[in-house]
């Protein structure tokens, strides 16, 4: 089998050793992506604004990669704290086609840097 990893300047650089993203066997397989700004490094305040970034973060590595959002068939949230849920899930809902993608959602989870979200994706390739 043959994998290509995907980096882009348009989303944070990983923080260790893994790939933005792995093309393989038609699917692009996305590494978590958190809130952070590639431009500053910096994560705005809230969960809301977390969530916005981490997607358009997400979104960056799938057109790197030569997909796009509107080919996700499953994501993974891991967030903070459980009670954001119904703050954050509107703003992914936007994001999203229909119909969505499969999700898993686990909360209560210690990420990195005091991040409140992170976003895990696979896609598929278009035409595939």
């Amino acid at each position: 089998m043959v994998r290509r990893a995907v980096s882009t300047d348009r989303a944070p650089a990983a923080l260790g050793p893994y790939s933005q993203a792995i093309v393989a066997g038609g699917f692009v397989f996305c590494s978590g992506t958190a809130g952070i700004d590639p431009a500053t490094g910096s994560a705005p305040d809230g969960i809301e604004a977390q969530t916005e970034q981490a997607l358009r973060n997400l979104a960056a590595v799938l057109d790197a990669a030569g997909s796009s959002l509107e080919n996700v068939v499953k994501t993974t949230i891991f967030y903070a704290d459980v009670e954001d849920f119904a703050l954050l899930n509107p703003v992914y809902a936007r994001h999203m086609p229909d119909p969505p993608p499969a999700r898993s959602a686990p909360a209560d989870v210690d990420l990195p840097r005091g991040l409140l979200v992170s976003i895990e994706a696979i896609a598929v390739l278009p035409g595939r």
